[in-house]
């Protein structure tokens, strides 16, 4: 069975992508068992806890990714420098727990994939 990775790279707001991102995992594990989510540059976004998106009339998704354990989804990945970069903690409380690992680990466990699937 094909390890399957998708990749945010987008924020919550603004676009489509984040949306479809998900919903393109939660198919996904319904047919494999090798599913990871990888959040980089303003994907880290996609995970902040207490986001009010109706402030900016879109829609809420974001509580979402913490029902993922469900559809037996736990391999997410944070990378330490775009949260740094944006002034996230990397200890910060998320809708989905996630091990915040450096660029090159992120990439070297990226490199293990099958399939990469970026949003």
């Amino acid at each position: 069975m094909a390890r399957i990775a998708f990749v945010f790279t987008q924020g919550p707001h603004g676009s489509s992508a984040g949306r479809e991102g998900l919903d393109a995992v939660l198919a996904t594990s319904a047919l494999s068992d090798e599913v990871a989510l990888f959040f980089v540059s303003d994907g880290v976004l996609q995970l902040t806890q207490g986001q009010q998106p109706q402030r900016i009339l879109a829609r809420d998704y974001i509580a979402t990714f913490g029902v993922l354990s469900l559809y037996d989804v736990d391999r997410c990945y944070l990378c330490a420098a775009a949260l740094a970069d944006r002034g996230i903690a990397s200890d910060a409380v998320r809708v989905l727990k996630a091990e915040v690992l450096a660029p090159d680990a992120l990439r070297c466990l990226l490199n293990d994939y099958d399939r990469v699937m970026t949003f």
